[in-house]
């Protein structure tokens, strides 16, 4: 039987904007499409959201040549399980590499105003990690690199 390894993270940011804000970023497509799917290591093909509970998040990304798998098609499918405005949003999703689904994900994204009129994002990552996959350090890696984009998106 292979090995599945499971995982949860914590990633704590601050940012300068208030809940409502950070939030927008998070609900907007056209918003979050900038921050979380648009990045240096591959093409995206498609990404749509629909921000509901219930409502799904797709995206299609053609991996490119500085990566260790140039040409390869990554997929992220997620549906929107908790929405609270300007207060926290879960999403369950799997990524799957040319069609075979390496991980699943419970992600939370909890905001919470600050003292200083800006935002504290909690955001928590139980993963499933099957075989042939990133594995926890990259993921976390990653999550990373999408919140200092979120930062820049805010800061914009």
């Amino acid at each position: 039987m292979a090995e599945i390894i499971h995982d949860t993270f914590v990633i704590a940011r601050s940012y300068t904007k208030p809940p409502h804000k950070v939030f927008a970023a998070l609900s907007d497509p056209a918003k979050k499409r900038r921050w979380y799917a648009d990045g240096k290591s591959h093409e995206v093909e498609a990404f749509d959201m629909e921000f509901r509970v219930g409502g799904a998040e797709r995206a299609r990304y053609r991996m490119n040549a500085t990566t260790p798998f140039p040409g390869a098609l990554l997929t992220s499918q997620g549906i929107h399980l908790d929405i609270v405005p300007d207060t926290r949003v879960v999403v369950a999703s799997s990524m799957a590499m040319d069609g075979r689904v390496f991980s699943a994900s419970l992600c939370t994204f909890a905001l919470a105003a600050s003292a200083d009129g800006g935002t504290t994002l909690t955001f928590t990552h139980q993963g499933a990690f099957f075989e042939n996959a990133d594995g926890p350090q990259m993921r976390r890696g990653g999550w990373e690199a999408i919140f200092d984009r979120l930062d820049a998106e805010l800061g914009a």
